[in-house]
């Protein structure tokens, strides 16, 4: 083979690979570009989630020292898919009782869920916390809070959203939502045990 003959092919095999990997480029950009646009045609909204009531049956403080909270209380959660098109599968949600951003509670897991188009999904769990120890500062702020009539428990849930586009489903999402739940103890405000209250509270998710 000549070196003329040599130099040709070299060429030919460099433009047939740059053909190659233009291809491969051009694929895959299409292939984002139809993802985004069925994104942007589809436009998927985050669930909302509302907080209807919590009945306390157990708030009991104990000091000095070891500074301990016990808590059962029934929260009654509902979960909205505000989306047309889109469904919303919901996988390893976990809830506990936190205040001040201290848990005072187990968590509690909720069994997983699909929601079809605008469908409504209620949850109505207990949360359990018995002689949980607490810091000072938090033991303080509980008393002065129950003191003052009014305790604010955050109900917050953690876990796992995929959504749903006719047989498509996609990967896992963090789903993170705080409910803020406002106790009242009026009359005998050392106890508040068996009374149910009615909030309809809207709570802030993040996915």
């Amino acid at each position: 083979m000549s070196t003329k003959d040599c130099g040709h092919h070299h060429s030919s095999s460099r433009r047939l690979l740059r053909l190659i990997l233009i291809g491969v480029a051009a694929f895959i950009l299409l292939i984002l570009f139809l993802v985004f646009l069925i994104w942007v045609i589809l436009r998927p909204t985050k669930p909302r989630f509302t907080l209807q009531d919590a009945t306390l049956f157990t708030f009991n403080l104990s000091s000095p020292i070891p500074n301990t909270l016990s808590l059962t209380m029934q929260v009654s959660l509902s979960a909205h898919n505000p989306n047309s098109r889109i469904g919303v599968y919901y996988h390893a949600l976990r809830l506990h009782a936190s205040y001040r951003s201290q848990q005072i509670s187990l968590p509690t897991a909720l069994p997983d869920t699909y929601q079809g188009h605008h469908d409504f999904t209620v949850w109505s769990p207990f949360l359990y916390g018995n002689t949980v120890p607490v810091a000072p500062f938090v033991l303080a702020s509980l008393q002065q809070d129950q003191n003052a009539g009014t305790v604010m428990v955050n109900v917050k849930i953690n876990g796992r959203v995929k959504w749903k586009v006719g047989t498509w489903v996609s990967g896992r999402y963090h789903i993170y939502v705080n409910c803020p739940a406002y106790i009242s103890f009026a009359g005998d405000r050392s106890n508040a045990a068996g009374v149910k209250f009615h909030l309809l509270q809207s709570c802030s998710v993040d996915v």
